[in-house]
């Protein structure tokens, strides 16, 4: 899966080594240096066996990523079977309001509904919660901390 996106950016999912390493600078610029999210906890298990999607600038600079969790690890987040789990969205603060996050996360829906999901699930930062909302996800459940931000959990159905 690769798109362009309207700035002349591409969204693929993330091959080798190499990429995997850009998406975890964006990760590590965005919550560990923008939003003092602890690095112990910004990197986990979940990472090796997630489909991780990067958005690159045509200078081939990283822009953003996203991940999603799917099977074992995707129900031990949501507690649902054949429900993906949408996480560290990030993009470089030098590249929002371009429609990355946009991308991003129907790459990561794209790729949900390839693997036959029927709904992705994410925790979204409560700031967040109306980008999501425009996106169709609806919030459910309580505010809870993760990493001492607050919170809120969202699900949209895939068609």
């Amino acid at each position: 899966m690769s798109s362009a996106g309207s700035a002349g950016y591409e969204v693929r999912v993330a091959v080798g080594e190499a990429d995997l390493a850009a998406c975890f600078a964006v990760r590590s610029e965005v919550f560990v240096g923008e939003q003092s999210v602890p690095e112990s906890i910004e990197y986990d298990a979940y990472d090796a066996g997630a489909v991780h999607v990067l958005a690159v600038g045509p200078d081939g600079v990283a822009l953003g990523t996203g991940r999603l969790l799917h099977g074992a690890a995707a129900l031990a987040k949501t507690g649902s079977e054949g429900v993906g789990s949408l996480g560290r969205l990030a993009v470089r603060k030098s590249a929002r309001g371009l429609g990355v996050g946009v991308a991003l996360v129907r790459a990561i829906e794209a790729e949900a509904g390839a693997l036959g999901l029927s709904a992705v699930d994410l925790g979204a930062q409560t700031h967040a919660v109306g980008f999501y909302e425009r996106l169709g996800y609806a919030a459910y459940g309580p505010e809870f901390q993760d990493a001492g931000i607050p919170h809120r959990s969202m699900r949209r159905p895939l068609p």
